[in-house]
């Protein structure tokens, strides 16, 4: 599980803008890499729209935004264009990086259990160490909050 203070894990996942999102690649940059369920439900939507509202922002501290689900880039696509938005989608298709941070987890809806992505924000300094970790997030405020953290970076 992937906690603050420790070295961001090593990933690499296709963009829906035809490019790959890395670790490596990322590196001398400040960054959000948030991990939700499945594009274009009510909690992700909600979520990615926020980001997007205050993309400006994140992009006045040099911020990048990077929103992570194991959805094809077909369906990022598809979202993308549906709610108008502006911030990066990675598809982790394979969950490898799911895997890495921690997210993919045992949930319970209604007394069944299954396997799935836990809604969580990873805020990275330009060093590539995870400053602060927000786990089984409740989506309203959130965007706020990771924006407060990330200019006391």
């Amino acid at each position: 599980m992937q906690e603050a203070g420790a070295a961001v894990p090593a990933f690499e996942m296709p963009t829906d803008n035809a490019d790959t999102v890395s670790s490596e690649n990322l590196k001398g940059q400040k960054y959000v890499i948030y991990f939700y369920p499945k594009d274009d439900t009510p909690g992700c939507t909600t979520e990615a729209k926020g980001f997007t509202e205050l993309a400006s922002d994140f992009d006045a501290i040099d911020v990048k935004v990077i929103g992570v689900s194991k959805d094809t880039l077909a369906k990022h696509e598809k979202f993308r264009t549906k709610h108008d938005l502006s911030v990066l989608l990675a598809s982790d298709e394979e969950g490898a990086a799911c895997e890495a941070f921690g997210v993919w987890v045992e949930k319970n809806m209604y007394g069944r259990k299954y396997m799935g992505i836990e809604r969580a924000t990873f805020l990275v300094d330009a060093e590539g160490i995870v400053r602060n970790v927000w786990r089984k997030v409740k989506v309203k405020g959130h965007v706020d909050a990771v924006l407060e953290a990330a200019k006391a970076l």
